[in-house]
Protein backbone atom coordinates (compact mmCIF):
# COMPACT_ATOMS: atom_id res chain seq x y z
CA UNK A 1 0.00 0.00 0.00
CA UNK A 2 1.15 3.43 -0.49
CA UNK A 3 -0.30 6.57 1.03
CA UNK A 4 -0.17 9.63 -0.71
CA UNK A 5 -0.15 12.78 1.20
CA UNK A 6 -1.13 16.32 -0.75
CA UNK A 7 1.05 18.88 -0.04
CA UNK A 8 -0.64 21.27 -2.33
CA UNK A 9 -1.52 24.54 -0.94
CA UNK A 10 -5.13 24.74 -1.19
CA UNK A 11 -5.40 22.02 0.63
CA UNK A 12 -3.91 23.56 3.60
CA UNK A 13 -6.67 26.46 2.46
CA UNK A 14 -9.53 24.77 2.71
CA UNK A 15 -8.60 21.95 5.86
CA UNK A 16 -8.77 25.22 7.80
CA UNK A 17 -11.77 26.69 6.56
CA UNK A 18 -13.40 22.98 7.20
CA UNK A 19 -11.81 22.89 11.12
CA UNK A 20 -12.74 26.12 12.08
CA UNK A 21 -15.95 25.40 14.27
CA UNK A 22 -17.33 29.20 13.12
CA UNK A 23 -17.65 27.95 9.89
CA UNK A 24 -21.23 27.95 8.20
CA UNK A 25 -22.50 25.29 5.97
CA UNK A 26 -22.50 26.69 2.89
CA UNK A 27 -18.60 27.64 3.32
CA UNK A 28 -17.71 24.06 4.81
CA UNK A 29 -19.31 22.95 1.45
CA UNK A 30 -17.53 24.98 -0.87
CA UNK A 31 -14.37 24.02 1.31
CA UNK A 32 -15.51 19.95 0.72
CA UNK A 33 -15.85 20.72 -2.76
CA UNK A 34 -12.50 22.63 -3.38
CA UNK A 35 -10.51 19.88 -1.51
CA UNK A 36 -12.12 17.25 -2.79
CA UNK A 37 -10.78 18.67 -6.29
CA UNK A 38 -7.41 19.10 -5.76
CA UNK A 39 -7.78 15.24 -3.91
CA UNK A 40 -9.62 13.67 -7.54
CA UNK A 41 -6.91 15.54 -9.43
CA UNK A 42 -3.65 14.29 -7.74
CA UNK A 43 -5.69 10.18 -7.40
CA UNK A 44 -6.50 10.56 -10.98
CA UNK A 45 -2.60 10.02 -11.96
CA UNK A 46 -3.15 6.14 -11.01
CA UNK A 47 -5.82 6.34 -14.08
CA UNK A 48 -4.40 4.30 -17.23
CA UNK A 49 -4.85 5.25 -20.82
CA UNK A 50 -5.53 3.66 -23.63
CA UNK A 51 -3.56 5.52 -26.97
CA UNK A 52 -5.78 5.95 -30.32
CA UNK A 53 -5.31 8.61 -33.67
CA UNK A 54 -7.59 11.77 -33.51
CA UNK A 55 -7.98 14.19 -35.84
CA UNK A 56 -7.36 18.27 -35.71
CA UNK A 57 -8.72 20.30 -37.75
CA UNK A 58 -5.62 20.46 -39.57
CA UNK A 59 -4.02 17.07 -39.18
CA UNK A 60 -4.11 13.64 -37.76
CA UNK A 61 -2.28 13.11 -34.17
CA UNK A 62 -1.78 10.56 -31.48
CA UNK A 63 -4.59 11.17 -28.40
CA UNK A 64 -5.11 9.14 -25.29
CA UNK A 65 -8.40 8.64 -23.52
CA UNK A 66 -9.32 6.55 -19.81
CA UNK A 67 -9.14 3.12 -20.41
CA UNK A 68 -12.03 1.09 -18.84
CA UNK A 69 -14.86 2.04 -16.05
CA UNK A 70 -14.21 4.57 -12.89
CA UNK A 71 -16.10 3.70 -10.21
CA UNK A 72 -16.80 6.37 -7.62
CA UNK A 73 -18.13 4.69 -3.84
CA UNK A 74 -19.08 7.69 -1.73
CA UNK A 75 -19.58 5.85 2.00
CA UNK A 76 -22.64 7.53 3.38
CA UNK A 77 -23.52 10.03 4.60
CA UNK A 78 -20.32 11.64 4.82
CA UNK A 79 -19.08 11.14 1.33
CA UNK A 80 -22.02 12.52 -0.43
CA UNK A 81 -20.23 15.49 0.40
CA UNK A 82 -17.52 14.35 -1.99
CA UNK A 83 -19.57 12.81 -4.89
CA UNK A 84 -20.22 15.51 -7.11
CA UNK A 85 -16.31 17.51 -6.89
CA UNK A 86 -15.41 13.71 -7.96
CA UNK A 87 -17.82 13.34 -10.60
CA UNK A 88 -16.62 16.56 -12.45
CA UNK A 89 -13.20 14.98 -12.29
CA UNK A 90 -14.32 12.19 -14.38
CA UNK A 91 -17.77 12.88 -15.77
CA UNK A 92 -17.65 9.27 -17.43
CA UNK A 93 -17.66 7.76 -13.74
CA UNK A 94 -20.06 5.10 -12.34
CA UNK A 95 -21.22 5.84 -8.88
CA UNK A 96 -22.02 3.04 -6.49
CA UNK A 97 -23.12 3.27 -2.54
CA UNK A 98 -23.11 1.96 0.35
CA UNK A 99 -24.82 2.87 3.60
CA UNK A 100 -22.99 2.48 7.10
CA UNK A 101 -23.75 3.24 10.44
CA UNK A 102 -21.66 3.85 13.40
CA UNK A 103 -22.44 2.11 16.94
CA UNK A 104 -21.70 5.21 18.77
CA UNK A 105 -20.42 2.54 21.95
CA UNK A 106 -18.42 0.07 20.14
CA UNK A 107 -17.10 2.63 17.30
CA UNK A 108 -17.89 -0.27 14.98
CA UNK A 109 -20.18 0.09 12.09
CA UNK A 110 -23.01 -2.17 10.30
CA UNK A 111 -23.93 -2.20 6.51
CA UNK A 112 -27.77 -1.44 6.31
CA UNK A 113 -27.49 -0.57 2.30
CA UNK A 114 -25.29 -1.11 -0.68
CA UNK A 115 -25.76 -0.67 -4.65
CA UNK A 116 -22.83 -1.03 -6.77
CA UNK A 117 -22.99 -1.03 -10.80
CA UNK A 118 -20.46 -3.87 -12.63
CA UNK A 119 -17.28 -3.87 -10.98
CA UNK A 120 -15.40 -6.70 -12.50
CA UNK A 121 -14.49 -4.63 -15.46
CA UNK A 122 -13.69 -0.90 -13.89
CA UNK A 123 -10.03 -0.09 -13.98
CA UNK A 124 -10.35 1.97 -10.58
CA UNK A 125 -12.36 1.81 -7.53
CA UNK A 126 -12.16 5.42 -5.78
CA UNK A 127 -13.73 4.93 -1.96
CA UNK A 128 -14.92 8.11 -0.96
CA UNK A 129 -15.08 8.88 2.83
CA UNK A 130 -13.82 12.52 4.30
CA UNK A 131 -12.89 10.90 7.90
CA UNK A 132 -10.48 7.50 7.89
CA UNK A 133 -10.24 7.18 11.96
CA UNK A 134 -11.11 3.72 13.14
CA UNK A 135 -10.77 2.45 9.04
CA UNK A 136 -13.53 0.48 10.27
CA UNK A 137 -15.89 1.46 7.73
CA UNK A 138 -13.45 1.93 4.93
CA UNK A 139 -12.11 -1.66 5.15
CA UNK A 140 -15.46 -3.00 5.43
CA UNK A 141 -16.73 -1.16 2.25
CA UNK A 142 -13.36 -2.62 0.79
CA UNK A 143 -14.21 -6.19 1.72
CA UNK A 144 -17.55 -5.26 0.16
CA UNK A 145 -16.63 -4.14 -3.53
CA UNK A 146 -13.90 -6.52 -4.05
CA UNK A 147 -16.34 -9.00 -3.15
CA UNK A 148 -18.56 -7.84 -6.10
CA UNK A 149 -14.86 -7.86 -8.21
CA UNK A 150 -13.16 -4.84 -7.92
CA UNK A 151 -9.56 -5.54 -8.60
CA UNK A 152 -8.53 -2.36 -8.12
CA UNK A 153 -9.31 0.11 -5.09
CA UNK A 154 -7.95 3.98 -3.98
CA UNK A 155 -9.12 5.36 -1.19
CA UNK A 156 -9.61 9.14 -0.91
CA UNK A 157 -10.11 11.12 2.38
CA UNK A 158 -9.81 14.57 3.25
CA UNK A 159 -8.50 13.80 7.25
CA UNK A 160 -6.86 10.52 8.56
CA UNK A 161 -6.17 8.97 11.46
CA UNK A 162 -2.41 7.43 12.12
CA UNK A 163 -4.73 4.50 13.85
CA UNK A 164 -7.25 4.16 10.49
CA UNK A 165 -4.24 4.41 7.98
CA UNK A 166 -2.47 1.50 10.08
CA UNK A 167 -5.76 -0.65 10.19
CA UNK A 168 -6.29 0.04 6.89
CA UNK A 169 -2.88 -1.02 5.50
CA UNK A 170 -3.22 -4.39 7.54
CA UNK A 171 -6.37 -5.11 6.52
CA UNK A 172 -6.13 -4.33 2.34
CA UNK A 173 -2.30 -3.59 1.90
CA UNK A 174 -3.04 -3.58 -1.75
CA UNK A 175 -5.09 0.06 -1.74
CA UNK A 176 -3.66 3.10 -2.14
CA UNK A 177 -4.80 6.10 -0.07
CA UNK A 178 -5.22 9.32 -0.86
CA UNK A 179 -5.31 11.99 1.97
CA UNK A 180 -5.66 15.93 2.34
CA UNK A 181 -3.70 15.75 6.20
CA UNK A 182 -2.88 13.32 8.42
CA UNK A 183 -3.91 14.12 12.07
CA UNK A 184 -2.92 13.54 15.63
CA UNK A 185 -4.69 10.35 16.54
CA UNK A 186 -7.72 9.30 18.02
CA UNK A 187 -8.86 10.34 21.53
CA UNK A 188 -10.88 7.99 23.89
CA UNK A 189 -14.23 8.14 21.90
CA UNK A 190 -13.09 7.24 18.32
CA UNK A 191 -12.95 10.94 17.43
CA UNK A 192 -9.56 11.99 14.71
CA UNK A 193 -7.66 15.38 17.15
CA UNK A 194 -7.36 18.60 16.47
CA UNK A 195 -9.83 16.70 13.57
CA UNK A 196 -12.96 18.91 12.19
CA UNK A 197 -16.17 17.12 14.67
CA UNK A 198 -18.67 14.93 12.87
CA UNK A 199 -18.39 15.42 8.97
CA UNK A 200 -21.72 14.93 8.40
CA UNK A 201 -23.90 16.82 10.98
CA UNK A 202 -21.56 19.80 9.75
CA UNK A 203 -22.17 19.06 6.28
CA UNK A 204 -25.87 18.70 6.46
CA UNK A 205 -26.64 20.69 9.57
CA UNK A 206 -28.08 17.58 11.48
Amino acid sequence: MSIELSSHPLVRHHITILRDCETHADDFRRACTGITNVLMMEAAKQLELETFSVQTPLEKTDGARITGDVVFVPILRAGLGMLDAAMATVPSASVGYIGLERDEATAEASCYYSKMPELGAAQIVYVLDPMLATGGSAIQTIERIKADGATRVSMVCIIAAPEGIAALQEAHPDVTIMTGVIDRGLDDNKYIRPGLGDFGDRLFRT
